[in-house]
């Protein structure tokens, strides 16, 4: 009986032995291009993005508040999922005006707590409003002037992204966000991908199964793979028709 008694304890060491060899093994790695997550301040879990958990908080030293988009890793078995990848590449080429913009990358530590898989988080500027949530209070009220100025701000950086060869493919209300000072931004890049319009290319192949249902275009709902930018202007057009009718142009 003894023999089983210390066998089971050394066997409930072990783990624990090897949680602390790799508590200190992660503690001593450092990661160049993210920076440590306890700098902010989680204040409220505003909402979901393509491939993650938006929240907002704020700098604790500054106060500054931002938006934090936490990459879900849960179901991931390989390592960093791609998609992510992407949406971060493509924030970090674009910068205009309208296009929301990728503060930084942080982490949280990897402890035995989280079976050392620590979290990463997207590090945005702080948007107060999504068109979306605008068009469905019935106190906001846009003027035809006001619906020009978003409709031109929007345009402004559809034309940017495509012009640096890159389709949205989620174009929503919900992914057009507005700052307190009336300032639109585009989210959301987690389906968006680069393209080719070079004439002596093999086209673009790409999943149909992209767009928000109701703001797809005919040509993805018929099956077509090779698209580009007109996707995104098909996008546009029913957010300007949501701005006159104040409800989605195509429900599906």
């Amino acid at each position: 009986m003894q023999r089983d008694k210390t066998s089971n304890a050394g066997g409930a060491e072990k783990p624990d032995r090897e949680a602390a060899i790799m508590s200190k093994y992660y503690d001593g790695v450092e990661f160049p291009f993210c920076d440590e997550f306890s700098k902010y301040e989680k204040m409220a879990k505003i909402g979901q993005g393509t491939f993650g958990e938006v929240f907002k908080a704020k700098h604790r030293q500054t106060g500054k508040k931002v938006a934090l988009k936490k990459v879900l890793m849960e179901n991931e078995k390989e390592g960093f999922p791609i998609t992510a990848l992407r949406e971060i590449k493509i924030l970090q080429l674009l910068k205009h005006e309208n296009v929301v913009n990728l503060i930084e990358i942080c982490r949280t530590k990897a402890t035995p707590f989280n079976r050392y898989k620590g979290s990463i988080y997207l590090v945005f500027d702080f948007c107060e409003h999504d068109l979306a949530g605008l068009l469905s209070n019935a106190n906001v009220k846009f003027t035809l002037a006001e619906i020009k100025k978003v409709m031109q701000m929007l345009l402004n950086g559809l034309y940017y992204i495509h012009r640096n060869k890159i389709l949205h493919r989620d174009m929503k209300a919900a992914n057009v966000l507005i700052t307190r000072d009336g300032v639109l931004k585009l989210a959301d890049f987690g389906l968006a991908r680069a393209f080719s319009l070079a004439k002596n290319s093999q086209g673009n192949r790409y999943t149909n199964r992209v767009v928000t249902l109701w703001y797809r275009p005919p040509e993805l709902l018929l099956g077509e793979r090779d698209y580009g930018p007109p996707i995104d202007l098909w996008g546009a057009g029913c957010i300007m028709a949501e701005m006159w009718t104040r409800s989605v142009a195509w429900r599906g």
